[in-house]
């Protein structure tokens, strides 16, 4: 019974295939990532211009995923038309490239059953919807703190949003991603319970905005 328990879990844990349909999801993750972390371990490699001199971006918008309570579809079959270069191009100011909006698309706006127009319009709603906490922009210095204090912070600045409507997630060593739930109609919620993989660590390093 325990070896049949634990297969059900794994199964459960894995994303979805295929065969599952766009629009059938049950609620938003929207990830949004600390981009001068990012830019020191992967995107100053890649010459991405997000991490240009001036650039300055801060919190950006990685995704937004359709999830189910546990899973998550991706890569699903949809009848809409795939977004146009100024449609992609138009996201960069918040997802700091237009070549992340497009794989964003191809990988989870293809399954939350709208068109690209209004996936990306929906994504930009979430991100407005959000108040980011000001106290990050004033950084001046790499910091190092434990992950639940940027978990505070956002439901400090954001009173709707639950303790568990939102998780921070680590790479090595340092902070990565804060990770909110949302409803269909983009308001704040509870995670399920494999969304929340909170950072335990006590002191993330956590970079300033160049």
């Amino acid at each position: 019974m325990k070896a049949v328990l634990t297969a059900i879990a794994l199964t459960l844990a894995l994303p979805a295939t295929a065969q599952d349909r766009a629009g059938d999801f049950d609620y938003y993750v929207m990830a949004l990532s600390w981009s001068p972390n990012w830019c020191d371990q992967t995107g100053r490699n890649r010459g991405s211009p997000q991490c240009a001199d001036g650039a300055d971006f801060g919190w950006v918008l990685h995704g937004l995923w359709p999830q189910f309570e546990a899973g998550w579809p991706q890569d699903c079959r949809t009848p809409h038309a795939p977004p146009s270069r100024a449609m992609t191009e138009g996201m960069a100011d918040i997802m700091g490239t237009d070549g992340l909006a497009w794989y964003q698309w191809n990988k989870h706006g293809t399954c939350s059953g709208l068109t690209a127009r209004a996936y990306f319009e929906t994504a930009r709603a979430a991100y407005d919807g959000i108040r980011i906490p000001q106290a990050f922009a004033a950084l001046t210095r790499d910091v190092t703190l434990p992950a639940s204090l940027i978990e505070d912070a956002f439901v400090d600045a954001n009173p709707d949003l639950p303790r568990d409507g939102v998780t921070v997630t680590c790479k090595d060593g340092a902070i990565q991603e804060a990770r909110i739930c949302l409803t269909k109609d983009l308001e704040p919620r509870n995670c399920g319970a494999d969304t929340r993989r909170d950072c335990t660590l006590t002191s993330a390093a956590f970079g300033a905005i160049d």
